[in-house]
């Protein structure tokens, strides 16, 4: 269950931020490196996420580029869906404990 959410939170941040590096990212998700590395290789295995080479066009270096793939997309979507699942069933549980009180 913990790594859908971290994967969801990547993905989410990816879609966001296609050209943050490795230590933006894990910065903005509150992740260590080597943890955002672990998710990163998994969505990569998963075919949720690609990665491309760019060149930044004012010092001509290369960097990654993470691109969220359509697999990826879909994926997303679902974990979205099964998060407010299961919000709205733990506000119907706190909803009925309020009322029986």
């Amino acid at each position: 269950m913990k790594n859908n959410q971290d994967h969801f939170e990547v993905l989410r941040k990816l879609n966001n931020e296609p050209l943050a590096s490795q230590r933006e990212l894990a910065v903005g998700l509150g992740f260590s490196l080597g943890k955002l590395n672990y998710c990163l290789k998994e969505l990569k295995k998963k075919g949720f996420i690609k990665f491309q080479n760019f060149q930044k066009q004012s010092n001509k270096i290369n960097h990654l580029r993470y691109v969220v793939t359509r697999k990826g997309i879909a994926e997303r979507t679902k974990l979205t869906v099964n998060f407010m699942k299961r919000k709205m069933k733990e506000y119907d549980e706190l909803k009925k404990e309020l009322e029986n009180n």
